[in-house]
């Protein structure tokens, strides 16, 4: 396996000093013979960035096009799992061999806007390609990685007409579906007959799909070909189907992925926020409000989720700064429970034991931050010592004569 390096800073000088950098390094590159696909196939595979460091298993996010949308979507992924919005993912990137002939479902010309009839005779792969996804692909990933079984697909253009395509013929293997500047138009408007056949009669469809368009459709007649695919999603009474359809019209084809894989990621997750305070943003209730929470959204997801260690920690501090610190003291303890092997966990439930004034217990805290940090080689082991040493001198200073 071969990494992918994001960037590499070697020997940068900067002020007459020579800087040996260290390589930013978000990903693997792994080549792969495929029996389904008769070729050798390469996938990019980004790891969040504790995954190293935790035992925590993460949801799986496929793309197509992975070269060109591996770095933009690892950091989107990245910031909006710091904000709260979003759980950290493993993404898998697949590259391309023949593009038209792997993401497009029909063989078939396509009349462009001005009226040419554009060959594509390569065209009609996508379901050997789904079958690489399905009998392949995923198989490798879940043997070879910590994984949640939630899967999500994302792709753009013929990506995007390949994820409709995914989603209306084999809707079992996502649970979510994110298609971006699809090409709705494709033999005879291909993907718009595929979603009236699929929500005939459908009673019941958990799944959530997420459309956007840039400004693709500009100067059609209405309803353009987005507005009767919306048409047709709004018509479903399919029992748990999600779905939305954006327009960016300050898009182009080429602009339009890294606005919609942000609030693509942002729809498909939208129950992974804490409930919170709309105009301070701040997480709004208790410890069994947060574990209720995420109750319901492992019964979603199907299998037992977790909140972050970071994400409690920062509720323990609001917390705290609001004056409620019996409740902060509750949410740094479940923490704990959840998180017993990391150091910091119990160098903050020994912050709120020194605010509240307990300091034997405080500095019993501070100690096994202390002790967890020897451990595991936390380099914060410094901060952790000198908390518990200033407690401990509060104690000896406290002790009669």
């Amino acid at each position: 396996m071969k990494r992918i390096l994001l960037s590499i800073l070697i020997a940068l000088t900067v002020g007459g000093f020579a800087l040996a950098g260290e390589p930013i390094v978000i990903g693997e590159r792994i080549t792969r013979a495929s029996a389904v696909m008769g070729e050798e196939r390469t996938i990019l595979v980004s790891t969040p960035p504790d995954y190293q460091s935790s035992r925590d298993a993460y949801p799986v996010l496929y793309m197509t096009d992975g070269a060109a949308h591996l770095t933009h979507v690892r950091g989107t992924v990245d910031f909006l799992s710091n904000s709260g919005l979003v759980p950290q993912m493993i993404i898998v990137g697949v590259t391309n061999t023949d593009r038209t002939r792997d993401l497009t479902p029909t063989r078939a010309a396509v009349t462009d806007q001005s009226g040419q009839v554009r060959q594509f005779p390569t065209s009609g792969g996508a379901d050997r390609f789904l079958d690489f996804f399905q009998r392949e692909l995923f198989g490798f990933i879940e043997s070879n990685y910590r994984t949640l079984p939630y899967r999500v697909f994302s792709g753009h253009s013929f990506g995007g007409l390949f994820a409709l395509d995914a989603f209306f013929t084999r809707p079992d293997m996502f649970d979510a579906v994110i298609a971006v500047g699809p090409s709705l138009g494709w033999d005879d408007d291909w993907p718009l007959r595929q979603a009236r056949t699929f929500f005939e009669g459908r009673k019941r469809c958990p799944k959530i799909l997420f459309v956007a368009m840039g400004n693709e459709e500009r100067g059609e007649e209405k309803p353009t070909r987005l507005d009767r695919l919306e048409a047709v999603l709004a018509g479903s009474d399919a029992k748990g189907f999600e779905w939305r359809v954006v327009r960016m019209p300050d898009e182009t084809h080429n602009s339009e992925a890294l606005r919609a894989y942000d609030e693509g990621l942002r729809r498909v997750f939208e129950a992974w926020r804490f409930p919170h305070d709309p105009e301070t943003g701040r997480f709004s209730g208790t410890l069994a409000d947060l574990k209720e929470h995420f109750a319901t959204l492992s019964k979603r997801i199907g299998t037992e989720v977790a909140p972050r260690e970071q994400a409690v920690n920062q509720i323990g501090y609001e917390m705290l700064q609001r004056g409620d610190v019996s409740e902060a003291l509750a949410v740094f303890r479940y923490n704990v429970r959840l998180y017993p092997d990391s150091a910091n966990v119990h160098d903050s439930l020994g912050e709120a034991l020194e605010r509240a004034g307990r300091l034997s217990e405080a500095c019993e805290s501070y100690s096994k931050a202390v002790e967890t940090a020897q451990a595991t080689m936390d380099d914060r082991i410094t901060i952790f010592r000198a908390n518990r040493d200033r407690v401990r001198d509060q104690l000896a200073r406290a002790k009669p004569e």
